[in-house]
């Protein structure tokens, strides 16, 4: 049974203010120096509806189309954990974070098999698994994530997640397509929705810019 962690961690994402610029996205690869196909944070474009012609040939529009900045949710039952044969993925009891230390990491991919949000992935040169840290150097050092610092909307926040729920209570947890239900990890990613959110599981849309993500 995993310890539980006596702080936990996390993001706030608010999908009315996300433009869609990738600023979090450019600035997270770029600080963890992620290799071409490695995407530790990644912007989706989820886009759906159409065009109805009624009886008198009047057209009525149902197109609606928004944005999802997501890294790792640092989430509370990691399935990545569990999946991980050398105890490479762990969760930090202090922080609740989760990392993987590369030093003990063998590359098999089981961690990224089991996120359903796609957060571990294969650092092909070097044979070992890289995600979202939640840039715990910068934590140590008092400073916010690197996205959140990038983010020039301030669609982001981070920190402890009793605290981002009594600053956001009108947020919930991340329950929006096209993520996954969030009773299958317990994510703690919180988010304020935009007006044209679906939710988890909807067929309505689709993601648009999956050459991206």
């Amino acid at each position: 049974m995993m310890e539980k962690t006596t702080q936990q961690y996390g993001f706030y994402f608010d999908a009315s203010r996300c433009s869609g610029c990738k600023a979090c996205h450019v600035a997270c690869k770029d600080r963890m120096n992620a290799p071409e196909g490695v995407i530790p944070r990644r912007v989706y474009e989820y886009s759906g509806g159409g065009f109805i012609r009624d009886e008198q040939g009047a057209m009525t529009a149902s197109v609606f189309s928004y944005y999802t900045s997501v890294g790792c949710n640092h989430c509370s039952h990691p399935v990545c954990v569990k999946a991980c044969p050398t105890g490479a993925c762990h969760k930090s009891r202090s922080t609740g974070l989760v990392s993987i230390d590369r030093g003990v990491c063998i590359g098999c991919a089981s961690c990224a098999r089991a996120c359903p949000y796609d957060a571990p992935q294969l650092n092909q040169a070097t044979g070992t698994m890289m995600k979202c840290d939640g840039c715990a150097d910068r934590l140590a050092e008092g400073k916010a994530p690197i996205c959140v610092a990038a983010c020039p909307m301030r669609a982001l926040d981070f920190g402890p997640m009793d605290e981002l729920k009594q600053r956001y209570p009108h947020a919930s947890i991340a329950a929006v397509a096209p993520l996954p239900d969030p009773g299958i990890t317990s994510p703690n990613l919180l988010i304020g929705a935009n007006a044209n959110a679906q939710p988890s599981g909807s067929t309505l849309g689709r993601v648009t810019n999956e050459r991206e993500v």
